[in-house]
């Protein structure tokens, strides 16, 4: 080294720490170096000048990615690094990094920190707390001063006293070595690093360049490309990359960018919260929650008060001891979810960049809190959006998620956003589909229909998801794909399980502006309806529990056909003997739905009730028959007597067997259901089927003219 040069000065923090952050930068501006050295990837070097964008927002975060791995580097306004950078740039100071380059961490395999002591946790045990994140905010983050970031770097020494690295440690510092050695070579008068308080040791005393070329010798290495992202302070919380998260960031955050009482603003802010959810928070218990967080910061010793002191002070004053309106200050301000942004001078994929021009032209705004939207699909403003996040979900980016739609119709749709970082690492790997949104999904959708891994029930679902996208030009691809695996697939119950969504499609394409699925759905019924029968023989319970399932689908969707064939399919197989219980209950009940007679299904049940049939067999007959809803035993007394009497006349062990399916059926049904018909039973026994009697004609006109009135038919 030079006699004019100045030896290095190692400025080691502790990542999204605010007393660090102040730290560096009075360290900065004491120092005025030549050159400002950043534990990161030297990659991003060319990123830095946008840091100074008007358009960046921390928080945001330094993304790699190569061959299906990536890396975050995340920073906010309260990140040491973020604040180096500003300071620099700020005062026309050169700023890189200088850790192991992208290139090389993603082509290592993954390892466990090669760290095996908790440096902090050590220093908090000699100084005497039990809890290290409380001496180090007591230490550092409330204090701020740059004298700390000395005796930390002298702590760090003793710590590591006889710590060998290892791993990708090693070479982490290898490459900080080389990183600083080069700058000193270049003839920097003043050198200043900053970065993990860990690695201080490690840069303080130099050794020898070959060893560390030694090391980083033959290192795998891939190619690598990095960009700046969005980032939140929710995902501050969790670790990426080499970034340790933080418990608390909207804290951090604000002990940062509060000039001055830092206490008093954020239980005034606390305040506004609950003020804003309509509870009464007065400005006097704003006063006695400071002065009571400003006491138990005495009474601990601590020099300000800290997030738990905030805390059980709005809990007591503000919350009045009730734990849900602190669970809101901690949603709203200990975490304090806020998603940054990036200029438009970014580099981006041109997926990232059209998803960026159709947020804009949809007016559909990235945010890290869930937001609900309810869309009108007749309108074109809504059905844009409603196809942008169709589109989004068919590549892999669940922006939004389909929740109940309020209300009845299908040009409706209720979604909630929700946005998150990782989904730029979706676009970038789907970024090879296609440049544009629409064009991506389309390309993904005849991916997934060449799978032979599809199903025909995920390729007639693709083509209702390919309706809401209107992706249009992926149809003939997924059609044919269904066609060739409907004419290959024998199994009637594969048919069934693909049908309804195909008749949805069909059904409600046209709200869309879509449609054409007729004949495959004919065709696939035709073979459903023909091949039924013998797919019912030999079935045990669990496989006949699950037609039942398949029955219903299929009966629902042909619900929304002009179709006789079903019905008639249901008919002649009612009349058939030897089907499991279950089916044959479910089919009689179908029937009966659809207007079959009262009478025909009181002779069936009380057939199946009959005491030549195995109870077993019976009662998988009713719960079959009644799982379409109870109400049917309250209304019908003859079904109810029928139900009664078989169950009254079992013998105690035969009921003893049936007993878990029983519950099982009347189990399903709604508590008012199961309420009306135990009153039923308790008013009396049920009057038998023969004895129920007539209706009265004369009586009844009146009634059934009012009737017809309303609706029209008088």
């Amino acid at each position: 080294m030079r006699a004019d040069v100045a030896a290095p000065s190692i400025l080691g923090v502790r990542h999204h720490g605010p007393g660090s952050a102040k730290a560096v930068r009075a360290e900065l501006e004491r120092l005025k170096p030549d050159v400002v050295l950043i534990e990161g990837p030297p990659e991003a070097d060319p990123l830095i000048a946008l840091a100074g964008d008007p358009g960046m927002e921390p928080p945001v975060a330094l993304l790699a990615h190569a061959q299906g791995r990536a890396a975050f580097w995340p920073f906010a306004v309260f990140s040491p690094e973020w604040q180096a950078i500003t300071y620099a740039r700020e005062a026309g100071v050169e700023v890189r990094f200088c850790d192991l380059p992208a290139a090389h961490s993603l082509a290592l395999p993954e390892e466990e920190e090669a760290v095996r002591l908790d440096p902090i946790g050590e220093l908090a045990r000699a100084a005497g707390y039990d809890d290290p994140e409380r001496w180090w905010d007591d230490v550092v983050e409330h204090r701020g001063e740059s004298g700390t970031l000395h005796a930390v770097a002298e702590a760090m020494a003793a710590i590591r006293e006889g710590h060998e690295p290892s791993g990708t440690e090693a070479l982490r510092e290898a490459a900080m070595r080389r990183a600083l050695r080069k700058a000193l070579k270049e003839g920097f008068g003043s050198v200043a690093v900053v970065c993990g308080a860990w690695h201080v040791p490690a840069l303080t005393d130099l050794p020898s360049a070959a060893e560390d070329e030694r090391l980083l010798r033959g290192i795998p290495k891939v190619k690598v490309d990095m960009t700046w992202v969005p980032w939140t302070h929710g995902r501050l919380a969790a670790r990426s990359g080499y970034g340790a998260g933080v418990a608390s960031p909207g804290w951090y955050d604000h002990l940062f960018s509060a000039p001055d009482r830092p206490v008093e603003r954020w239980l005034a802010g606390a305040a506004a919260v609950l003020r804003e959810e309509g509870l009464p928070v007065s400005s006097a218990h704003v006063i006695e929650s400071v002065r009571l967080a400003q006491g138990l910061a005495g009474l601990r010793g601590r020099p300000l008060a800290g997030l738990s002191e905030v805390t059980e002070a709005a809990r007591a004053v503000l919350c009045e001891g009730d734990d849900l309106p602190v669970e809101l200050i901690q949603r709203r301000m200990v975490v304090g979810e806020r998603l940054g942004g990036v200029p438009g001078s970014t580099p981006m994929v041109p997926l990232q960049r059209h998803l960026r021009e159709e947020q804009r032209r949809w007016r559909l705004k990235p945010e890290a809190l869930p937001r609900e939207h309810d869309l009108d699909l007749r309108k074109p403003l809504d059905l844009g959006r409603s196809r942008l996040l169709h589109r989004l979900n068919m590549i892999g980016v669940r922006w939004g998620t389909t929740r109940e739609t309020r209300g009845k119709g299908t040009f409706k749709e209720s979604w909630t956003l929700e946005w998150h970082p990782e989904f730029d690492i979706a676009l970038i790997e789907a970024a090879p589909l296609g440049i544009t949104v629409d064009g991506a999904a389309a390309a993904r959708a005849r991916e997934l229909a060449a799978e032979e891994s599809t199903s025909l029930a995920d390729l007639t679902s693709l083509v209702e998801r390919c309706l809401f996208a209107d992706l249009a030009g992926a149809l003939p691809d997924i059609l044919q794909a269904i066609k060739d695996k409907a004419a290959l697939d024998g199994q009637v119950s594969h048919l069934m399980a693909a049908l309804p969504a195909l008749v949805r499609a069909q059904r409600y394409g046209d709200v869309r502006g879509s449609g054409g699925l007729a004949a495959i759905t004919d065709s696939l019924l035709a073979r459903i309806c023909a091949g039924l029968a013998p797919a019912l023989t030999g079935l045990d319970d669990d496989s006949a529990r699950q037609m039942v399932a398949l029955i219903d689908g299929v009966h629902s969707a042909v619900g929304l056909l002009e179709s006789d064939l079903w019905q008639a399919t249901l008919a002649n197989l009612a009349r058939r003997t030897g089907l499991p219980g279950i089916i044959e209950g479910r089919i009689v009940r179908i029937l009966f739905d659809a207007d079959a007679s009262v009478d025909d299904v009181s002779v069936r049940m009380a057939r199946a009730m009959s005491s030549g049939n195995p109870p077993e067999r019976a009662a998988a007959w009713m719960e079959g028959f009644l799982s379409g809803g109870g109400l049917l035993l309250v209304h019908d007394p003859r079904l109810l007597a029928i139900v009664d009497g078989w169950l009254t006349g079992l013998p105690a062990e035969a009921f003893v067997d049936v007993l878990p399916l029983l519950r099982r059926t009347f189990g399903a049904f709604a508590a008012p259901e199961r309420r009306m018909i135990g009153d039923r039973v308790r008013s009396g026994a049920p009057v038998p089927a023969h004895e129920v009697s007539g209706i009265d004609d004369e009586q009844a006109a009146g009634a059934v003219r009012t009737v017809l009135e309303i609706l029209g038919r008088a």
